[in-house]
């Protein structure tokens, strides 16, 4: 039987699910057929007391038990841990979320970016802090999904006087798409680090290294775009300047990471009711938190890397010279310190905001984007968006818009797309510049990044983000 019967049966998720398979492979060796074992499944699951001596069924109907009796010990916060929204009019699943999520036992603040909509447990654009707990799908699936943005020492008149060469070095430099590798792998110093600190890591190690710098699929990029600087800042003088600007994380070992120990959270944790299961935790002073604290910074360093090895190897194949670097994660936990007292920060599709902290906030391929600097807004946890965010989903955005439209919209800001897919038009996200005013007391814009000559994952492509 599969997973989805035994779940009709109302067999729960998690370690009941797993014995269940087990006691269904015995009753059907001995002999039983499969209407005799839905009856028997039935009446394991329907009073698991009266079958615990079952000789196929009593494991299911113990685990059954097991299960029942952890949900019924659920005990959220007396009251809902504090939590602040930045924005209006933002989805009601979204704000659900972060809702609930203030209500787990180990919350302690929460805070709802402009950019937020819904995603796994914490939606994307949440931060939340907690009490010596990590929540895997409160980081997120792509661990460590970070922006970077480098200046280069080109004319911006190479956008279109040197446009056949700019694509030319983006194609050779990185790989778009699910599951891409490259032939000749790079080098690079995070492939000599502990890859052994996990099972997990250990399992994805050479995956990793065929992967390194290539970029994935979904709304990660590598673009071409003017930086515009008003005043001097960043070392640089007032001026408008060639920038390379790119968006992903940790590739396929991220997501192996994250897939594992968000189901060995849930397993850990079966009281908690179904709108809290995606928010299920690893307790720090734990095997498995310590396992996944270990991992989530591998592959904080492993999406570094890919970054740096974009951006390396775009300059040199350009024979640029790097006038600044700046980037940031915003799919993490850090350890911090929020009115005196020690948490666990997740930003969740949120970019980290402390004072003077420099970060990226992109629009999407045919809006601005803007560097950053940190207000240190303590409700905000220090936080802000991680770009405009989607106002519809990538299925209504492919049912709605067409290419004449998005081409019509491109053309009409200098946009030169290489390919992409139509769920990430630029008419499905919200406006940035709305985005940004809601935050103008998070964030100070330092300098305006508007994409000229954009790169994603051609259509057709799964997304990974």
């Amino acid at each position: 039987m599969k997973p989805r019967e035994l779940a009709n049966l109302g067999v729960p998720r998690g370690d009941a699910m797993k014995i269940a398979g087990e006691c269904v492979r015995s009753a059907a060796a001995a002999g039983m057929d499969k209407a005799a074992i839905r009856a028997a499944v039935g009446r394991a699951v329907g009073d698991p007391a009266a079958h615990r001596d079952d000789a196929h069924f009593g494991p299911l109907a113990a685990a059954v038990g097991l299960a029942r009796q952890a949900q019924a010990q659920f005990t959220p916060r007396p009251e809902p841990a504090p939590w602040r929204q930045w924005g209006e009019d933002l989805e009601p699943t979204a704000v659900d979320q972060l809702r609930n999520a203030c209500k787990l036992p180990v919350a302690v603040a929460g805070a709802l970016m402009p950019d937020a909509h819904q995603g796994y447990g914490l939606p994307i654009g949440g931060a939340l802090a907690t009490d010596n707990a990590v929540i895997p799908y409160a980081v997120g699936v792509d661990i460590a999904c970070r922006m970077k943005l480098t200046v280069l020492d080109l004319p911006t008149s190479a956008i279109t006087g040197q446009r056949d060469r700019l694509v030319k070095a983006i194609d050779a430099e990185t790989r778009f798409g699910v599951g891409v590798e490259f032939r000749n792998r790079r080098r690079h110093d995070v492939m000599d680090a502990d890859w052994s600190v996990t099972d997990v890591t250990r399992a994805q190690k050479d995956k990793a290294w065929a992967q390194l710098g290539t970029s994935g699929s979904g709304n990660h990029f590598v673009e071409f775009g003017t930086l515009t600087l008003e005043r001097d800042e960043l070392g640089l003088a007032a001026g408008v300047y060639l920038a390379l600007l790119s968006h992903s994380g940790s590739r396929g070992a991220g997501s192996a990471v994250a897939d594992h120990y968000s189901k060995l959270a849930m397993r850990l944790h079966p009281e908690l009711p179904r709108e809290l299961i995606h928010l299920a935790w690893l307790d720090l002073d734990s095997e498995p938190g310590r396992e996944y604290w270990a991992a989530m910074q591998l592959m904080g360093r492993y999406a570094a890397a890919n970054h740096e090895l974009i951006h390396r190897h775009v300059a040199k194949h350009l024979g640029a010279g790097v006038l600044l670097d700046v980037e940031n994660h915003h799919n993490f936990a850090w350890i911090e310190t929020h009115g005196g007292r020690r948490v666990i920060v997740h930003r969740k599709g949120a970019t980290p905001a402390s004072a003077g902290v420099l970060g990226i906030i992109p629009g999407s391929m045919g809006t601005a984007g803007y560097v950053v600097r940190g207000r240190g807004q303590p409700e905000s946890l220090n936080s802000a968006s991680h770009g405009a965010g989607r106002k519809m989903s990538r299925t209504a955005a492919k049912a709605q818009f067409t290419w004449h439209d998005a081409k019509k919209f491109l053309a009409s800001r200098n946009v030169d797309l290489i390919s992409a897919g139509l769920d990430e038009v630029p008419m499905a996200y919200k406006d940035i510049e709305t985005v940004m005013a809601a935050q103008s007391d998070l964030v100070e814009s330092v300098a305006r990044f508007d994409p000229r000559l954009v790169k994603m994952a051609p259509a057709g492509e799964r997304p990974e983000d």
